[in-house]
């Protein structure tokens, strides 16, 4: 960490010269506000279920065993409480000077709109929409958060589902093409709190052509040997130094 402040000096002039800033970030951006990322082990899913996250967390799981799902969904995938932390405060102010142009995230949290972010591409949807999947009527997440087995719809009695994107489902088209088009139009591409290990998402990064490549991320990535500037720290510790 002797190169740390060396770095920030760097990322600073880099937001300074540049205008046209796209972000993509994942869960480790999340993780500083009190959200786990659920495939990090700790343990407790061997305690209390059956099978592992990716397997509950898939479509085919969902059709055949929504009970379990929800019950998995309401404890490990629900944090209201959560705030947003340096990433997502720092983030929305570089939008407000019109430094970044699209926040592109993995997660499902939505910490990134409360944080004042206008522009902002979800790419696996996120837990506060929810839709009827006979009528398509809207709940918001308490109404998942205080029903019991499969929620049920109020209008029809529907099912209703999370508005996010489970294994085995494909990402929504609308935004994947604005996530393309923002990532392959940046002047500056910052990777934030993200492994890159999760496809699709992490091929968009092909898409990027700008001129400066940042890399924040506490691990490895494969994209560490490309960045024109790399930070091994958590994204929100090196935005709030900024």
């Amino acid at each position: 960490m002797n190169q740390f402040p060396e770095s920030i000096t760097k990322l600073k002039e880099i937001i300074e010269k540049y205008d046209n800033i796209v972000f993509f970030g994942g869960a480790g951006v999340s993780t500083e506000s009190g959200i786990p990322d659920f495939r990090s082990v700790d343990g407790l899913y061997h305690q209390q279920y059956d099978y592992p996250p990716e397997t509950i967390l898939s479509h085919t799981f969902y059709r055949r065993n929504p009970k379990e799902f929800y019950r998995f969904y309401r404890n490990k995938m629900l944090f209201l409480d959560a705030a947003p932390n340096n990433a997502h405060l720092k983030l929305a102010e570089l939008e407000a000077q019109g430094k970044v142009r699209a926040v592109i995230t993995q997660n499902i949290d939505g910490l990134h709109q409360a944080a004042g972010s206008k522009v902002v591409l979800e790419l696996h949807g996120s837990v506060l929409r929810n839709y009827c999947e006979e009528c398509g009527a809207f709940h918001d997440v308490q109404h998942i958060l205080n029903s019991t087995d499969v929620p049920k719809c109020k209008k029809c009695g529907g099912a209703v589902k999370p508005d996010v994107v489970l294994y085995e489902e494909g990402l929504n088209d609308k935004t994947l093409n604005s996530a393309i088009h923002y990532i392959h139009n940046a002047d500056v591409l910052i990777i934030g709190g993200t492994s890159l290990a999760v496809y699709p998402a992490a091929g968009l990064i092909d898409y990027f052509k700008g001129d400066k490549l940042v890399v924040i991320n506490k691990s490895a990535t494969p994209r560490d040997k490309y960045a024109d500037l790399l930070i091994q720290a958590p994204i929100g510790e090196v935005f709030g130094s900024l």
